[in-house]
């Protein structure tokens, strides 16, 4: 697979189509399953709460990931981000309801760089609040 978005297509400040993720108790349940991380926080309420939580908090690196879907879905080419970070600025708290918490993504070209690379800021909001700082990708185009 390689980037469907040509170097040429592009220019600072293209935005990336905007993505809404849903984050449900069931969600967290399966990413700890597949990453090992079943630390308590991320799926029992007492627990969460005891420890000075609002409630149950989305993994940082699940929400993560989601986030960078915005511009592996652009691009076409997961292999295509050749650098990623973020900082984690607040929790995604998922309630224990029908709709649980909805992480929204929106992404930008900041920078053209050498090589047909771009450097793509993204911002991910939930309930409101910024819960990504920093979040940065370079991304590898046609």
């Amino acid at each position: 697979m390689a980037a469907k978005i040509s170097y040429t297509d592009v220019e600072v400040g293209t935005e990336l189509p905007a993505q809404s993720f849903p984050v449900t108790r069931a969600s967290l349940v399966r990413y700890a399953g597949a990453s090992g991380d079943f630390n308590p926080i991320h799926w029992n309420e007492k627990f969460a709460t005891e420890v000075g939580l609002p409630d149950v908090i989305a993994h940082g690196m699940f929400t993560m990931a989601e986030a960078i879907r915005v511009v592996t879905d652009w691009v076409g080419d997961p292999a295509a981000v050749v650098e990623y970070g973020v900082r984690f600025t607040k929790p995604v708290i998922v309630p224990n309801d029908d709709k649980g918490a909805l992480i929204e993504v929106s992404a930008k070209v900041a920078a053209l760089l050498e090589d047909n690379r771009v450097r793509v800021d993204l911002t991910a909001m939930s309930a409101g609040q910024k819960v990504l700082g920093m979040s940065r990708a370079v991304v590898q185009l046609a």
